[in-house]
């Protein structure tokens, strides 16, 4: 036994293993049951541009806005504080049946001007209004997707590479369960998933690789270093070692998402929600995912052993 003392995290990795394997199988069929609450940068809508006498609320008229059958929308200031944007999703109610979306969308924006107008004492004007077409954020979509997956298989190139193999099968394990993870918290909770919230879950990924190459390294260094222990006792004292760290780094970044979660209002409240689930994970995964998948592959000294050159190589070198 070692007399470095360490906490014993993979004692739990089987409990932790199952627990993890439950909420990545939820999370999926959660997204195949409920699927995600796609928002307007995704599924198109009407644009309107409005003019008020005053300075309006704008909370109240997105209370407004959801109380009257237009639960998906976006509601900003562009110019002073006496002009709003707003864009929801059409309503099939909004005009009659068989229309075109331009039709479509100018019946939205009577509907939306009638239901505001009646619920202010200000004067409201109309100053423009317009269709957003979903092809573009179909676009986006895709290209989200894409640039996932091949976010994960460069990841994956480079830590096999900058480490050994079985470093980067944990590593893309982690990622995608956080990644899953997160999705799976959007599913559950109905949010909104915006372009915002596209950016934090690859935000994300970015977070959840720092700290599983952290801790990699320091398994890495461990294993060249301590003579005479089992590669669990040497995962748990470089686990013991990067705790502090990696609990630091996380509590300065969670202060920070829930000031924006609390005051930073509607526009940004999703993407400071994806980051609060995405650094959790993140920070549980490269103990009870990543490390742990090193434990699974049998990961040994000898797969992490600096190869000796031989003399004829030595000799012809200049």
């Amino acid at each position: 036994m070692s007399n470095i003392s360490s906490i014993p995290f993979m004692r739990y990795r089987h409990i932790a293993a199952c627990i993890s394997g439950a909420l990545v199988l939820m999370a999926l069929i959660l997204l195949m049951v409920r699927g995600l609450n796609y928002g307007l940068d995704f599924t198109g809508g009407t644009q309107v541009s409005l003019h008020y006498s005053g300075v309006p609320s704008l909370d109240e008229i997105r209370s407004t806005l959801t109380t009257n059958g237009f639960p998906n929308h976006e509601v900003v200031n562009v110019g002073d504080d006496q002009d709003v944007m707003i864009r929801v999703q059409d309503s099939g109610e909004a005009v009659a049946k068989g229309s075109s979306n331009e039709d479509l969308s100018k019946g939205t924006a009577t509907k939306v001007v009638e239901v505001l107008k009646a619920a202010t004492k200000l004067d409201v004007t109309i100053t423009s209004s317009s269709f957003v077409s979903s092809q573009v954020g179909q676009e986006m979509k895709e290209l989200g997707v894409l640039g996932g997956l091949l976010s994960l298989f460069m990841i994956m190139l480079y830590i096999a590479f900058r480490f050994q193999f079985k470093f980067s099968v944990g590593a893309v394990v982690s990622l995608a369960h956080d990644t899953i993870l997160t999705l799976g918290f959007f599913a559950l909770t109905r949010m909104n998933f915006d372009l915002t919230v596209l950016a934090a879950v690859l935000a994300v990924i970015g977070y959840s690789l720092n700290d599983t190459i952290v801790v990699a390294d320091r398994i890495r260094e461990n294993f060249r270093l301590l003579r005479g222990l089992e590669p669990a006792e040497i995962i748990d004292i470089s686990i013991t070692q990067t705790m502090a760290r990696s609990i630091i780094t996380s509590l300065t970044v969670v202060l920070v998402l829930l000031a924006l979660l609390f005051v930073g209002g509607e526009v940004v409240r999703g993407f400071s929600a994806a980051m609060l689930v995405g650094v959790f994970f993140g920070t549980t995964s490269s103990i009870y995912v990543a490390a742990s998948i090193l434990m699974y592959m049998n990961v040994s000294r000898l797969d992490l052993v600096v190869p000796v050159k031989k003399q004829e190589e030595l000799d012809s070198m200049p």
